[in-house]
């Protein structure tokens, strides 16, 4: 089990069977054949190696798996993000200080989502005119890669119609659709939509009440999206982390390469494919750890836990420090082969847009390298040519020791430029961040702090300016007032 300590120093922002197809109807998919047999290695030092490796690759594939499960197995749409396969769940509401779906939150956009399965036929993604708003439509494969983001950056604030197919997929669509093809044939659309605070709901809305998600074969007719099939041995109260963390390697990589049947690896993962077979872990093929041999048992067993550490550590080292902060610039959205890089991210953000879209520096020391208690009282100092530079808007939010929202009296959990901030005569900001209030006259730039334990934030910048992307600008440190 990760611990709590490492927990709160990880960087964020967030399920149903697989379905049962031919293999035939995705190009590219793996047939279905006999276990692979492990090959023999060099070494047991050298297969633990794979072993992690193997672990570390197959990590998002995974954890996506248990989040879609934990997401739609519902028979109808629920508040917060919860609808069964192919169908929108917008959430009317921010979340507050009990929400546990996902970690680190954010208390800035509406989310739009949207589980898809392809497997059989497009599905067709209506996004109505937002009027000028600033939202995104990042598009995820199962492996967390963005495919396509649909948005006021990328495609304007228009009316758009957006097909969805499966790799390979040809055939007609209606005249004004945008056909994209997914990598994968399950994947998950994240919608973010700009609101600005609780008298901004209603607006809102009526934007998302115009996200439809229709099959190719129902377009034009009278459509009625049908009821979701619930299976009873969904976990769907535990974090999906935490259910991650909990598969035994056996589970672990027979899941896995259950997954990569509808799902298969991105043409660059040849590499550590090859790797893996020399265990008996193939994409596509049944894995069967019991009648594995004994040295691929203890290698898979020993390599998995090494795997879960190293996870840890990167996201402690991921990006640049500075000051207290550490920004991440790459690796972030879209990942090539860097296989680490994109398990921490989904460890700890799932779901992470890619940099063009926002950014997200995490405070998880004060400047003095200290980390943050809630028995303390910090500052946040902005110089006016230091406020963060953006297109759409920005924010600083509050996570506790378990990258959720804290309790508060304020019922705040992130303050930003959409906020009544009190701007210094100079043109510089502070933000105090503290438990108690600061005081009458300091209140409107108060972030609260949890009534105890570790904290740490993030800011994030959407739609960040050229000179945050090439690193000319960096969060000032925050300072523990004495």
């Amino acid at each position: 089990m990760i611990s709590t300590r490492i927990r709160h120093l990880m960087l964020a922002t967030a399920i149903g069977a697989g379905v049962a197809v031919a293999t035939a109807a995705i190009p590219g998919a793996f047939a279905q054949n006999a276990p692979v047999p492990a090959q023999v290695t060099d070494s047991q030092e050298e297969a633990t190696e794979i072993a992690r490796e193997a672990y570390i690759y197959a990590y998002p594939l995974v954890l996506m798996e248990m989040t879609r499960r934990f997401s739609t197995n519902v028979a109808d749409t629920h508040r917060f993000g919860k609808a069964p396969m192919n169908q929108f769940a917008s959430v009317p509401a921010f979340p507050d200080d009990k929400f546990r779906a996902v970690v680190r939150p954010n208390a800035d956009t509406l989310y739009s989502i949207l589980w898809f399965d392809v497997s059989k036929e497009p599905i067709l993604v209506r996004i109505p005119d937002s009027g000028g708003r600033y939202y995104l439509m990042p598009t995820l494969d199962m492996w967390t890669d963005v495919f396509d983001s649909a948005g006021k950056r990328t495609t304007g604030t228009g009316e758009q119609l957006l097909a969805i197919a499966a790799p390979g997929w040809r055939g007609k669509l209606p005249a004004n659709a945008t056909l994209i093809h997914s990598p994968t044939a399950i994947g998950w659309i994240i919608g973010r939509t700009q609101t600005n605070g609780k008298p901004d709901y209603d607006a809102v809305h009526q934007f998302q009440a115009g996200f439809t998600a229709t099959p190719l074969s129902q377009w034009g007719k009278p459509y009625q999206p049908p009821a979701g099939k619930i299976n009873p041995d969904w976990d769907t109260s535990t974090p999906p982390v935490q259910q991650v963390e909990k598969l035994n390697p056996g589970a672990y990589f027979s899941l896995f390469t259950k997954l990569t049947k509808l799902n298969p690896p991105h043409a660059n993962d040849y590499s550590i494919l090859s790797r893996m077979r020399r265990l008996g872990i193939e994409p596509g093929k049944p894995f069967a750890f019991d009648t594995a041999s004994p040295e691929v048992q203890r290698a898979l067993t020993e390599g998995s836990a090494a795997a879960l550490k190293e996870i840890e550590a990167r996201f402690r080292n991921i990006g640049v420090s500075n000051a207290g902060w550490r920004t991440n610039l790459t690796a972030i959205g879209t990942y090539g082969t860097d296989y680490l890089g994109r398990a921490a991210v989904a460890f700890a953000g799932l779901g992470a847009n890619t940099v063009e879209d926002a950014v997200y520096p995490t405070a998880v020391t004060d400047a003095d390298g200290q980390p943050f208690s809630s028995d303390k009282a910090y500052v946040l100092h902005f110089a006016k040519d230091q406020i963060p530079p953006v297109r759409a808007f920005w924010s600083l939010t509050m996570y506790n020791q378990e990258q959720f929202f804290a309790a508060n009296p304020q019922n705040r959990y992130a303050i930003g430029d959409r906020d009544a901030l009190k701007y210094n005569p100079d043109g510089s900001l502070d933000i105090y961040i503290q438990h108690e209030s600061p005081g009458k006259d300091k209140e409107s730039n108060w972030l609260p702090a949890p009534a105890s334990g570790a904290f740490t934030m993030n800011l994030r910048l959407y739609w960040p300016k050229r000179e945050v992307l090439v690193g000319n600008w960096s969060p000032p440190g925050v300072k523990r007032v004495e």
